[in-house]
């Protein structure tokens, strides 16, 4: 297993521009004639909010108590961006900003049944591919989230994983539209994990021709998120929970408490609640509880990044929606009970720093 400590998490750096259809997409949209669309919607709202899936997941970890690396490009109007991730307990030290861009920028439209309708815009986004795993001391990293960015950079940064034998989750979610059955498959080849929601894998499927049985067998773990279904966890064995053998695991979703707000995010957050929870040693079953439950709780704010919250609140919505609370041996690991660890882009906690031990 890596030596290292640092959990570094690649990815867009973005604002986000939150819009609200007053409707529903579908009944607006003709489908004999989506070969010629052409169609405005009239929103009620809009506001501009940090994002980005790199800060999204970051803060999530640090939420946990995960001392998250960025390892991103942002534009010249992104300081205070970077110095409010600093404060919220990610690690910023490796987070660039080009001063002759601006930072990407993510425009969505959400209906009122939770469907949305996005175009992104890249800018400082496509400079992604200038940082290069080369630059971390050799052995210092333990875990690397593949993120969502420029689809070169996504290339360069599984390529050098592998190469490095630095373990890495492969995440392409919002960049399946652009990226070929070629460049999917190279980014799972050797990773820890595949994830992605359902009508994302819909499209991995269609550009590698493999099905969802055929990429399981692929990756030691393979996600897939299912809206209010919850989630599927395939595990193709080798882990010590798993030996030899391969089994699913279905996640059912968390309670909400109120309406759900905005989606945006969400998958950020029951990743940040997935990842952090594996890496202090929870199975698979509890910890894709955890990740349900930061999941409602993003959903239930306006924006990717959920309003702070503690662990003992997080515990006591666990126990709400499941039926009973985490065991006081798992809560214990959670809370990272007996290791205050530290340093940046760390695990402060049990120590446990893969995925699949």
């Amino acid at each position: 297993m890596n030596v290292g400590s640092k959990v570094v998490v690649t990815g867009s750096v973005a604002f986000d521009y939150l819009m609200r259809f007053p409707g529903k997409f579908q009944d607006v949209v003709v489908p004999d004639r989506m070969h010629r669309l052409s169609v405005s919607f009239l929103v009620d709202e809009m506001r501009r909010v940090r994002g980005g899936v790199a800060p999204n997941i970051a803060y999530g970890l640090a939420l946990f108590g995960v001392t998250p690396s960025i390892f991103a490009t942002a534009g010249q109007d992104a300081a205070d961006y970077r110095a409010w991730l600093g404060e919220q307990g990610c690690d910023v030290s490796d987070m660039k900003l080009c001063d002759d861009v601006f930072t990407a920028s993510f425009f969505v439209s959400t209906d009122e049944e939770q469907n949305q309708i996005a175009t992104f815009y890249a800018g400082a986004m496509a400079r992604a591919s200038e940082l290069t795993f080369r630059s971390f001391a050799p052995g210092s990293v333990a875990l690397a989230l593949i993120c969502p960015s420029d689809p070169a950079a996504m290339r360069q940064h599984a390529n050098e994983c592998r190469e490095l034998g630095i373990p890495w989750v492969y995440d392409p979610s919002q960049q399946v539209a652009r990226l070929d059955g070629a460049d999917l498959m190279d980014g799972l080849d050797g990773a820890a994990m595949l994830i992605g929601n359902e009508y994302e894998f819909g499209i991995i499927e269609k550009k590698t021709g493999l099905s969802e049985a055929e990429l399981a067998a692929k990756v030691p773990v393979l996600v897939i998120t299912r809206g209010e279904e919850g989630a599927t966890i395939a595990l193709r064995g080798g882990s010590s929970d798993e030996p030899g053998g391969a089994r699913a695991v279905r996640i059912p979703p968390a309670r909400l408490r109120s309406a759900a707000i905005d989606p945006t995010g969400v998958g950020d957050a029951f990743r940040s609640g997935l990842v952090a929870s594996r890496l202090r040693g929870l199975p698979w079953e509890e910890a894709g509880r955890i990740g349900a439950v930061a999941a409602v709780l993003c959903l239930e704010t306006l924006g990717p990044q959920a309003k702070r919250w503690t662990l003992e609140e997080l515990l006591e919505r666990y126990a709400e929606s499941f039926g009973g609370p985490l065991s006081e041996t798992l809560a214990g690991r959670l809370r990272g009970a007996g290791n205050p660890g530290g340093g940046g882009g760390s695990v402060r906690g049990s120590g446990r720093l893969s995925l699949l031990d």
